[in-house]
């Protein structure tokens, strides 16, 4: 009990509780810290030294610690005051009408509003008085509560009385409570220096508390669960909440109590982490001090250099400028290159003169040129040895430390799942760069009580991963997070994605019979079609005035089913006219290619615009081919269907991205599906008495592609510039 004192210290003047309140937010504050608060505030508040839910304590009866408390001072009442809370309206005094009171927690570190009442609406933390009542016995337990109404000596309490919150000695109680008298049926109690009621009473309607509201988190009175301001809330007898939540807390305190061993661990972890701290604290302080250490170095050499190159051009330019000098002085009169001119000019001797002036002339013809076209030999200006640190400058006002990157953000039209799991993600924009990724993955299982573990793969490099090998008919959640030298960032928000519900089946398109390439295109690589109505149809248009004359092609996969579950998809064109998808008899789809169909109008079945093969089949029998019909970028339900089946006005839906089909040969039954969210669209019956075969109708403008394996995907052979290439 002597490790507890940090539970016991008020927020506000760090001192044990007196007389504590229990604030609405659940956090506990002394009363005369609670009024110092609200009077910072200009709030009107009652008088500090009363004690709330009870009758007001007088002078003479009041605890004389009471009178040794040591009121918050005010600049820590300013502190906290000020930390974050800004300014709060209330009742001033002179206000003239009733507003609401809000305090300012220290625990929370926000407004709490207090009604109308303020202070008055709150409840005494009786329990915790209790408790810090014990604590001061248990820690000084040689301290005697002496009389406090005893003449100096005083002598050492032997008795209290809650009705006259006061302690006695034997003399002084027999003297305060004379026999025959009302104050003689005072039950005497040990002495305190605490003095509370006997229960909680409501602070509004001074009833005894007997009920506990869960809405409102408060206990209240038979009076207050009538009000208006609990109506439709959950209130409960007060024994109920009682017990429910002192089981809640025997067991989690069971739980702790249990785990030791664990919480020794993990203070242990806590320290060493502690001490890991401190010693990585000081080496990076070290490396820090090493990097700037090279800054200046670095700065200091490019300092040497720089002043070096100005040195040595400023000595350039004065050679230049003294050399044009001397030259210019060597022109003035019987001085320099002038004066030796004239005394040249003195000779008589024409050979010598000839011989002296031939040099002296060309001197002379250079100086006049430079008379005439004067330009100093050097410029004084330094601008060409100019440096540009603007950049340096903002990369250093701009340098920080590293930041770990921020969650990415997966990009939910480029993931999906197939034949594997392709997760795509990007970075936000003023994230730091990541330099891997880790990725994330794990299968969800409503019927397993604990959750499964965490897959990860370590250092992904790109925007894109693969999980491979997943299983069908499953709910995976994946969610990323990226890596550079700060360490780890957040992790995405998880994303959850739903398998195929069966193995995926890879074919191509086939085009070796019964293909009418006059009006189907198949694409090099066998996975894509294209409906092009050409020359036949122009030469039927003279009857497209009298009737709606359309043919039917019909293409198919390049594999036959005989036995187990498959799964494929494709993607339609939204602009296609009409476009069915689904699977038939290879046999049937013989005959069809052999007779080819010509129809007048494109819901020429009799089955609601979808092939079944009905018509042709007996009652007990499956049908022979079973389709899904496609059409301006709306899907044609048939009655039955899981959608018509919750809202029968509903025939159609739109067009996903992807269309997915699921052929349970064993069962024979054909399910078709939303590739995207794997929503069911239809199920129905096929006839597998024989090899069946994937199938695709046109009827008029279409176009579709099967979807690529992702295996493939991300290993598909690119030829640029004559060279193999692989993704």
């Amino acid at each position: 009990m002597k490790n507890m004192e940090r539970e016991l210290l008020c927020p506000v003047c760090q001192q044990m509780y007196k007389q504590p309140l229990i604030l609405p937010c659940l956090h506990n504050v002394c009363h005369i810290c609670a009024s110092e608060v609200l009077l910072q505030h200009g709030y009107v508040c009652c008088d500090p030294s009363s004690e709330p839910t009870s009758p007001a304590a007088s002078p003479a009866t009041r605890s004389p610690r009471m009178g040794r408390r040591v009121i918050p001072k005010p600049d820590r009442l300013d502190r906290l005051i000020k930390s974050g809370f800004g300014t709060y309206p209330g009742r001033k005094r002179g206000a003239a009408h009733n507003q609401t009171i809000l305090f300012p927690c220290p625990c929370c570190q926000r407004d709490v509003d207090l009604g109308e009442r303020g202070l008055g609406n709150l409840f005494r933390n009786l329990t915790l008085e209790r408790v810090v009542e014990r604590y001061r016995q248990t820690v000084n337990i040689n301290a005697a509560i002496m009389c406090q109404f005893c003449k100096p000596p005083q002598q050492e309490a032997t008795k209290g009385c809650t009705e006259c919150r006061s302690s006695f000695c034997n003399e002084c109680f027999k003297l305060y409570h004379p026999w025959g008298t009302q104050k003689a049926q005072h039950e005497p109690t040990p002495p305190t220096l605490i003095f509370r009621p006997k229960g909680l009473v409501c602070p509004e309607h001074k009833e005894d508390i007997s009920y506990y509201c869960k809405s409102c988190q408060r206990l209240v009175c038979q009076l207050c669960r009538v009000r208006r301001t609990h109506t439709g809330h959950k209130i409960t007898p007060v024994v109920s909440a009682y017990q429910a939540l002192k089981e809640k807390l025997t067991r989690s305190i069971a739980y702790i109590l249990g785990n030791q061993h664990t919480v020794q661990g993990q203070i242990s972890t806590l320290e060493e982490a502690l001490r890991e701290t401190e010693v990585n604290g000081s080496t990076a302080k070290e490396e820090m001090l090493q990097l700037m250490r090279s800054l200046r170095s670095a700065l200091e050499e490019k300092q040497v250099s720089f002043l070096g190159a100005i040195e040595e051009c400023q000595r350039e330019q004065l050679e230049s400028l003294r050399a044009q000098v001397q030259e210019h002085q060597g022109m003035l009169e019987n001085s320099g290159l002038v004066g030796y001119a004239q005394e040249v000019l003195k000779e008589s001797d024409q050979a010598c003169f000839v011989q002296a002036a031939k040099q002296l002339h060309y001197r002379i013809v250079k100086a006049t040129e430079s008379l005439q076209g004067f330009r100093p030999a050097a410029s004084a200006s330094f601008s060409h040895l100019q440096v540009d640190v603007s950049r340096e400058l903002k990369l250093l006002t701009d340098l920080n430390f590293v930041r770990v990157p921020e969650a990415p953000v997966i990009d939910t039209q480029r993931t999906y799942a197939y034949d594997q799991i392709f997760l795509c993600w990007r970075l936000p924009q003023d994230s730091p760069p990541a330099w891997h990724y880790t990725v994330e993955h794990r299968k969800t299982d409503a019927r397993a009580k604990a959750l499964k573990l965490w897959q990860r793969r370590e250092e992904a490099k790109g925007f894109s991963a693969l999980v491979e090998y997943p299983d069908v008919d499953s709910v995976y959640v994946l969610r990323v997070k990226g890596y550079n030298k700060a360490g780890f960032g957040e992790y995405s928000e998880e994303i959850y994605l739903h398998t195929p519900p069966a193995s995926v089946l890879n074919f191509f398109l086939d085009n070796r019979w019964g293909f009418n390439r006059d009006r189907l295109a198949i694409s090099k690589d066998q996975r894509a079609v294209r409906s092009v109505p050409g020359i036949p149809l122009l030469f039927a248009t003279e009857r497209l005035m009298t009737s709606c004359h359309l043919s039917v092609d019909l293409v198919i996969g390049d594999v036959a089913i005989t036995q187990g579950k498959h799964y494929w998809a494709c993607c339609v064109d939204p602009s296609s006219y009409l476009v069915k998808v689904g699977v038939g008899l290879e046999s049937k789809l013989q005959e069809w290619f052999q007779g080819p169909q010509d129809v007048v109008s494109p819901r020429y079945d009799p089955d609601s615009g979808h092939d079944s093969g009905a018509e042709d089949a007996t009652v007990d029998s499956s049908p022979a081919f079973s389709f899904l019909t496609i059409g301006m970028g709306k899907i044609l339900l048939p009655h039955g269907s899981s959608v018509t089946s919750r809202d029968p006005t509903s025939c159609t839906v739109p067009l996903p991205p992807r269309v997915g089909v699921c052929l349970d040969y064993e069962n024979g039954k054909v399910g078709f599906y939303d590739a995207v969210s794997f929503r069911s669209l239809w199920e129905c019956s096929v006839d597998c008495s024989g090899p069946v075969c994937p199938a695709f109708c046109f009827i008029g403008g279409g176009a579709l592609h099967l979807q690529e394996l992702v295996a493939n995907k991300h290993e598909r052979k690119v030829t640029i510039g004559g060279l193999s290439k692989t993704d």
